[in-house]
């Protein structure tokens, strides 16, 4: 197979450090582009089994991954300290704490899921057609949940109780603390749900941030809270993938392509920054819609332009 120019990780980098984040699916995006141009970019980036393509990709969602960590650092260092406080004091008392396991507990569905499906689909469905169709899904599902999501009644929103010390300590946190306060009333089945969710972006074409968010506006979350959900969801489960599959960017057939993967990863992690600051203030006041009707003007172009 050939290698990845450095001008084709390039475009391919600001491509996933966009597309990843926002709800527009970053693996169809990677299968659809190199059909979209055609020629050297279609030989070149091949998604197979043992494709330099599909190794620099690898390298590009661990820089996403990095991206998101380096965001919400603040966020992380909180959530491990209640993790690592809720498990030497045995206790889950804090949001913190409690929130740190709804991530931990949300997380194990689309983890085994990924280990025991990611390669079985995108080998039969990593194809351009069918990520034409499932983009176009996916930004019917978007505008669906647009229209028919529900938010909680002012009396449902509570569903954990603090101490009286928590509640005074959140009337004077950030907004970010604030934000992770209310994710933390999330009940146990729901936020394994939201997580689950992520299951559905093994399909190319669906997209996980926007599934998750759809997902987590469906459970009544607000669409900052449901983005930020999304987002601090993906970390662990976009970071562990790439690193768990890095080995094969350094398999030897892949030696040619080591170069354009550092720039591409380079370029996708400070996509992907620019991008989650841009849609965390986004959502605070703005929806779905837009990247809906994106998705399926894009999807049916697609499966026009194929059959032409």
């Amino acid at each position: 197979m050939s290698a990845v120019t450095y001008f084709e990780a390039i475009v391919v980098g600001a491509l996933q450090g966009v597309s990843e984040l926002f709800p527009v699916s970053s693996l169809g995006h990677s299968i659809l582009l190199p059909a979209w141009l055609g020629g050297s970019w279609q030989r070149d980036l091949s998604i197979g089994k043992d494709s330099p393509y599909l190794a620099v990709l690898v390298a590009m969602h661990v820089a996403t991954a990095l991206a998101l960590v380096l965001f919400f650092r603040k966020d992380w260092v909180r959530i491990i300290g209640g993790l690592w406080t809720s498990i030497r004091h045995r206790e889950v008392r804090t949001p913190d704490q409690r929130l740190a396991w709804l991530l931990v507990l949300a997380t194990i569905p689309v983890g085994l899921a990924g280990l025991l499906l990611e390669g079985l689909l995108r080998d039969f469905l990593g194809k351009p057609v069918p990520s034409a169709i499932f983009l176009a899904l996916n930004g019917g599902v978007l505008y669906a949940a647009e229209k028919f999501s529900r938010r909680k009644p002012a009396e449902e929103a509570d569903t954990v109780d603090f101490s009286a010390e928590d509640t005074l300590v959140m009337r004077a946190v950030s907004v970010e603390e604030a934000t992770d306060v209310r994710l933390a009333k999330l009940r146990v089945g729901e936020a394994v749900l939201i997580g689950a969710a992520q299951i559905l972006a093994l399909l190319p074409g669906i997209s996980r941030s926007g599934i998750t968010m759809v997902a987590g506006l469906r459970r009544g979350l607000g669409h900052e809270d449901a983005a930020r959900f999304a987002f601090l969801l993906a970390t662990p489960v976009i970071l562990a993938a790439g690193v768990l599959k890095m080995p094969t960017l350094f398999a030897s057939e892949n030696h040619a392509s080591l170069g354009p993967a550092l720039v591409g990863s380079v370029i996708a992690g400070v996509a992907s920054y620019i991008s989650v600051r841009f849609l965390t203030g986004y959502f605070e006041t703005r929806t779905l819609t837009p990247f809906a009707i994106y998705c399926v003007v894009a999807g049916i172009g697609s499966l026009i332009f194929f059959a032409v």
